[in-house]
């Protein structure tokens, strides 16, 4: 029980090397990152960006395992090769992504409904590649049980763990986690289930550890940006953050910022990027929403700079 594993559960436009790099050398605790999902859109090509996120060198003091969203077989053994080929053993399957235009493509958490669908495309790729295969899903688009159909079809396959975020994709991340519906997949399932969703402090994680006395696997999402230190803090089991935490977290942001500076050119990619990473981190500072506004007013990157610097002097 002390010394739980946890994983960063991958968030599109936020969790990429950059961000994973700089994260992993200024606050540590995770022991393994998924990369945000390769979508093919169609055609058998892997773009560019997807391609650098997970480049071995990109990743070279990470354990990073990478991720694919699909509803087509052809389209999944594909990316099993492009994986292999660069090393990797272990491919996983987002079942879980809410976002509306996916679901209802058929993809992510509209997936899960597809039982025959999920079968297909398990057994080509068992049958055909040797990859590992894990999971990442909700437990439902519409309602919590629609999983409980798809586990009788996982436990044909040798499926390293599911990963299931207590919610299910119509909430997108509206409400709570509906615990006693997660509890239902741990007593149906004969899978290895890691537990996902609103793990944002240290107490919320002891609770649900309690709750949950069988999971040794947890993943956080958005609780990982939003506070940065909480992995490490539920590794070393304090609630006390480092007396320099407001320079730690600068020095993290300055990273982070000079890096997507340099790839993103020009004003406008790189004030949109680090506004939506100020809206979790501001969720660490005394007052959220006046740290926000502060930052959101700042129109130019010399205004953006001030006002972090002010920020972080004033915590």
């Amino acid at each position: 029980m002390n010394n739980p594993t946890l994983l960063s559960s991958p968030l599109q436009g936020f969790t990429d090397f950059r961000f994973r790099n700089a994260f992993h050398k200024y606050f540590g605790g995770i022991d393994t990152f998924y990369s945000p999902y390769i979508k093919l859109n169609g055609k058998l090509v892997i773009k560019g960006s997807y391609e650098r996120d997970i480049l071995p060198e990109n990743n070279s003091t990470l354990e990073v395992i990478p991720q694919i969203i699909t509803n087509d077989a052809d389209e999944f053994l594909f990316v099993v090769k492009f994986v292999q080929s660069l090393g990797y053993k272990e491919l996983n399957w987002n079942l879980g992504c809410p976002y509306p235009m996916v679901a209802k493509c058929g993809m992510g958490s509209g997936l899960i409904s597809n039982t025959s669908q999920i079968e297909h495309i398990l057994k080509r790729v068992h049958n055909e590649t040797d990859i590992v295969v894990s999971m990442k899903m909700r437990m439902g688009y519409e309602n919590p049980t629609e999983i409980l159909d798809v586990f009788p079809i996982l436990e044909q396959y040798p499926i390293k763990n599911i990963a299931i975020h207590a919610r299910i994709g119509k909430q997108l991340y509206k409400g709570g986690v509906d615990l006693d519906s997660f509890q239902r997949c741990l007593d149906t399932s004969k899978q290895k289930i890691y537990y996902n969703g609103d793990i944002t402090s240290v107490a919320k994680f002891r609770e649900m550890q309690e709750r949950f006395p069988s999971i040794d696997h947890w993943m956080i999402g958005r609780g990982l940006i939003a506070d940065p230190f909480l992995p490490s803090m539920i590794k070393n089991n304090t609630t006390e953050y480092p007396k320099n935490k407001l320079e730690i977290f600068e020095a993290f942001h300055d990273t982070i910022y000079q890096e997507y500076d340099a790839y993103l050119q020009g004003p406008t990619p790189i004030r949109m990027k680090m506004l939506g990473f100020w809206e979790y981190f501001s969720q660490s500072f005394s007052n959220p929403q006046k740290t926000f506004k502060k930052i959101k007013k700042a129109g130019n990157s010399k205004n953006y700079e001030a006002a972090v610097k002010e920020i972080f002097k004033n915590g």
